[in-house]
């Protein structure tokens, strides 16, 4: 009898720590990573600079990055020079249920002169350049086999075709601009990389992707300089950082912390080469200001929108944020991150939404409270 009874202890123990090794399994973070074209599908080629190779070097690069994290799970369309359709790269990511999706490609353009970085969300348009871009994209479905019956007579000439079909994917958006508005600001803030802003455009690997996604152009492969720096191992280091780092801060924001998080270390290549004085203050006045600021007055739930985040110091008037008043600040880490309203009521904070970008913050999205500690913005939704 003892030994059955210890034998049924150990099986019991065994299956307890098999379920609760499952479910640290099933917290992790998943980002779906795709690396645009492929094999006989070269995508832009301009002065010996092939778009499939330097979209998946930058993929490979930001893999690698998000691998350290054991927090992070990693899933990718392609790691070697494969064909893979447009709807099986969404499906690899649907089927992985993954947090996040993200497609890397390069841009192109006949004027060479044109250059700077672009991140798209899923959604129709009217803006003929944005519908140019869709339509590149989307034509490599022509590649595929049997793409007429396969797409249902869908037209990649025509991408606005895709009206009335996204509904479904609506609630993703606010999630897919947090992480493309995060992903430019790197571009620009940490690379001095001209930001050409978050975009809507009907592609047709996004809108297969039931999760929030966007699709990035980390720039001009036709631009001389900029596809010699997309084409260069330090150039692409960079962008992968970028990168990296933006998705960290959205799983942060909108997925928590845990408390093994690692820090991405920053390569030495991105210390500022003019080097700039920042006036940070001293201990007494950082303190306050998080104890004034990361407090929220209201308890419960608060939601808020974030404006931007900045080193410099700004005073909290409307001259200083578009007109926009009610504006609170944190200080963490060195940056001041600018917040505008704050309501306990979720419809109400979508309209502050709208608000911000009326006024031009085309980048800012929606954070939660409760009381006064952030928290996830699905929990605070919930």
């Amino acid at each position: 009898m003892k030994i059955k009874n210890r034998f049924q202890f150990i099986v019991s123990l065994a299956l307890i720590l098999s379920s609760t090794y499952s479910f640290s399994q099933a917290e992790k973070f998943k980002v779906a990573l795709d690396a645009g074209h492929g094999s006989h599908d070269f995508g832009a080629v301009y002065s010996g600079h092939v778009e499939k190779n330097i979209n998946l070097a930058i993929v490979l690069k930001v893999g690698k990055i998000l691998e350290k994290n054991p927090n992070i799970e990693v899933i990718y369309t392609r790691k070697t020079d494969i064909f893979i359709d447009l709807v099986e790269r969404a499906n690899i990511a649907n089927r992985a249920d993954a947090n996040i999706f993200v497609s890397v490609h390069c841009n192109a353009n006949k004027n060479t002169a044109a250059f700077g970085s672009e991140t798209f969300v899923m959604g129709m348009t009217k803006n003929a350049s944005n519908l140019e871009a869709a339509k590149k994209e989307n034509e490599v479905i022509k590649l595929e086999k049997d793409y007429k019956q396969k797409y249902e007579g869908y037209n990649p000439n025509a991408p606005e075709s895709l009206i009335g079909m996204t509904l479904i994917q609506e609630e993703y958006m606010e999630n897919s601009i947090a992480l493309a508005g995060k992903i430019q600001d790197n571009f620009k803030n940490d690379m001095g990389v001209k930001s050409r802003g978050v975009s809507q455009a009907p592609f047709m690997v996004l809108h297969k992707s039931y999760m929030p996604r966007v699709l990035i152009e980390t720039g001009f492969i036709s631009n001389k300089e900029e596809g010699s720096r997309l084409d260069s191992e330090e150039g692409q280091n960079d962008i992968a950082q970028a990168i990296a780092e933006a998705i960290v801060s959205y799983k942060k924001d909108f997925h928590g912390e845990s408390s093994n998080e690692p820090k991405i270390d920053k390569p030495v290549r991105r210390v500022v080469e003019k080097p700039v004085e920042v006036s940070k203050p001293d201990s007494v006045k950082e303190e306050s200001i998080e104890k004034v600021n990361e407090v929220i007055d209201e308890k419960g739930i608060v939601f808020k929108v974030q404006l931007s985040a900045s080193a410099k110091k700004l005073d909290l008037t409307p001259s200083n944020f578009k007109g926009l008043k009610n504006i609170t600040s944190s200080y963490n880490n060195g940056l001041y991150k600018y917040m505008y309203g704050a309501t306990s009521n979720h419809e109400q904070a979508k309209k502050l939404l709208q608000e911000a970008k009326a006024k031009g913050y085309s980048t800012a999205y929606l954070i939660a409270f409760k009381d006064g500690k952030s928290i996830n913005i699905q929990e605070a939704i919930k």
